[in-house]
């Protein structure tokens, strides 16, 4: 079997929810042996606080959205607050390439663990942080989500319809793109230490990330003067452009018509040739004075139809067009999803047959590869405290017996 990209790369995550441990699970399904650090007093938030459950019954090992962002790592319970941690957190700093963190500034350092206290242990340690908005500046300081970072972009304001409020975007969508952003930084990070020998930190800011998917608008007001508004659907030089209701219950399609002639492709696999001489649908600028109108056309011929028969009959013909998928149709239906082994079957300890979500990127040399499940909340204690540390039996029993693992 070829190796991964990351192997004998080894992380410590002093992580939760997505930001900082999707980073890790990218690099460990990708070889790095990952090790994912939580206690029973403060576990992951996603283990107790975000359904969806196994069964609907609520649990710490029974948590969807942990485990979809945690396999292929080991879990290990260590109360940070209790006074030997630190003296452990040394140890799995020592024996680290790569820290992730995505706590609010300023908690490591108040637990003695922050990156100045704990390189004298590593000195080529690459320690990532990931928050909201950086680790310096005016409003570092401020606690948040991801949520809270989309109306912060300016994703919420541009999001929905015109005479209605502003909608706020569905899970933590810039906690996203603030993990693409985290591989690619520790990447580098590696590559450098490769090449000088140097470790270094790496202070991601998810805001500022966020905002380079905000250019086109800033752009437009840099450039135009112009502020982007909501509007629905639409799109300021594409018409139609919209979702439009198909055949059966809640099932839509989108279709994008840029130019004249897709319009005239579209018009004739609707089999309304007419309307192509239509003096209100002729050109772009008619059709956008008339989109009301016009959106009431295209959805008299999808409503009549299969979303997914909408979608192969446009494309074939050169019209953008999609189905607006369901969770069923992307687990159990699409074909390119399944070509690239975008859901992995897992076997979890409590819940048992579980999907891990693969890499969205492939490497021809060294493809990755999920390995196991979302660990149990601390079931890795003893192999990582005892074999990957060197702690001794008698030690790691008392630090157990103590709740210093815990």
């Amino acid at each position: 079997m070829k190796r991964g990209i990351f192997e004998g790369i080894k992380i410590v995550e002093f992580a939760a929810i997505a930001a900082g441990p999707l980073i890790g699970q990218h690099l460990a399904i990708h070889g790095a042996t990952s090790v994912h650090v939580e206690s029973y007093k403060r576990p992951d938030g996603f283990r107790q606080n975000y359904p969806p459950y196994k069964d609907d019954k609520p649990g710490l090992n029974r948590s969807g959205a942990f485990t979809i962002c945690n396999n292929d790592k080991y879990g290990v319970t260590l109360n940070l607050k209790s006074k030997e941690a630190l003296e452990v957190s040394k140890k799995l700093i020592a024996w680290a390439d790569i820290v992730i963190e995505n706590f609010t500034p300023g908690t490591l350092d108040k637990l003695g663990m922050g990156y100045e206290h704990m390189k004298p242990y590593n000195p080529d340690i690459i320690w990532l942080s990931s928050c909201n908005q950086g680790q310096t500046g005016p409003h570092a300081f401020h606690p948040g989500f991801g949520s809270h970072l989309s109306s912060l972009c300016g994703f919420t304001y541009m999001t929905g319809y015109q005479d209605r409020y502003p909608c706020i975007l569905y899970g933590p969508y810039v906690d996203h793109i603030g993990v693409g952003y985290g591989v690619i930084a520790a990447a580098l990070a590696l590559e450098h230490r490769r090449r000088t020998g140097e470790g270094q930190y790496v202070d991601l800011a998810q805001y500022e990330v966020g905002n380079q998917f905000m250019l086109p608008a800033l752009l437009e007001y840099t450039v135009n003067n112009r502020i982007v508004e909501r509007d629905g659907n639409r799109h300021s030089f594409a018409a139609p452009h919209n979702t439009f209701r198909c055949k059966g219950e809640d099932r839509w399609c989108v279709i994008a018509v840029f130019k004249d002639e897709e319009w005239k492709k579209l018009a004739k696999c609707m089999g309304r040739e007419e309307l192509i001489s239509d003096p209100r649908f002729a050109t772009i600028s008619a059709r956008k004075a008339n989109e009301e109108a016009l959106d009431k056309e295209v959805e008299k011929w999808t409503s009549q139809l299969d979303p997914y028969e909408v979608f192969h009959t446009l494309q074939k013909k050169g019209v953008q067009a999609g189905v607006v998928q369901t969770m069923k149709d992307l687990f159990e239906n699409d074909p390119q999803l399944k070509h690239r082994g975008m859901w992995a079957p897992t076997q979890h300890t409590e819940v048992g047959l579980v999907h891990a979500e693969g890499a969205p990127f492939a490497f021809s040399k060294t493809p990755f590869k999920v390995r196991k499940a979302a660990p149990m909340i601390g079931e890795d204690n003893e192999l990582v405290f005892k074999q990957f540390l060197g702690i001794p039996k008698g030690e790691y029993d008392r630090l157990v017996k103590e709740g210093v693992i815990a």
